[in-house]
């Protein structure tokens, strides 16, 4: 009898280990699978919220959905945020499900991607206003310099317009954190 103990026991103490996580994995999965609808509301939310607030006409003067089209990209900078949305709030229930089964380096690794959102969707922000204003500066460039009779107005106009493109997207960058500070 104590030789069959051996034999079991090491299969007993298996099972009793499966017993324990598996209400832990299945909360874990109707955790992830209820901040995946989560997620698609807030989408949903942020793109009707953005539209509401005519947020594609700032994106459109500022010709980010002409750069966007030309690069091939089909949907605009307001289906991009609501996508960001969207994952961000993927990624918090991804935490609390891996924190809820006891992975704490699975856990940590998509906390620091959670943390890493926000920072992407500010840069957005930031690059879109930013390409906004280096338009209206290079025509009111142009114009300027039209009226004051230079020869090389359209050239010189263009030239700001792409100096504040780059300075925009060098402080785009800078909001990501990524690489050194400028």
């Amino acid at each position: 009898m104590n030789r069959m103990d051996v034999f079991f026991e090491p299969l007993r103490a298996l099972l009793v280990q499966i017993a324990a996580f598996l209400p832990r994995l299945v909360i874990a999965i109707a955790i992830i699978g209820a901040g995946w609808l989560l997620a698609k509301a807030v989408r949903f939310t942020v793109v009707r919220t953005l539209r509401a607030i005519n947020v594609e006409v700032l994106t459109r003067r500022a010709g980010i959905d002409d750069f966007l089209r030309e690069g091939g990209v089909r949907s605009g900078p307001v289906d991009w945020l609501g996508w960001l949305a969207q994952w961000m709030v993927i990624f918090a229930a991804l935490v609390i499900a891996f924190n809820g089964l006891g992975l704490a380096h699975v856990s940590a690794l998509t906390g620091q991607v959670l943390a890493f959102l926000p920072r992407v969707a500010l840069a957005l922000v930031v690059f879109a206003v930013g390409a906004y204003f280096a338009r209206v500066g290079g025509a009111a460039a142009t114009a300027y310099l039209h009226n004051a009779g230079a020869q090389d107005a359209e050239l010189l106009g263009r030239l700001l317009r792409y100096a504040i493109v780059v300075f925009v997207a060098l402080i785009a960058v800078d909001v990501l954190e990524v690489g050194g500070g400028i």
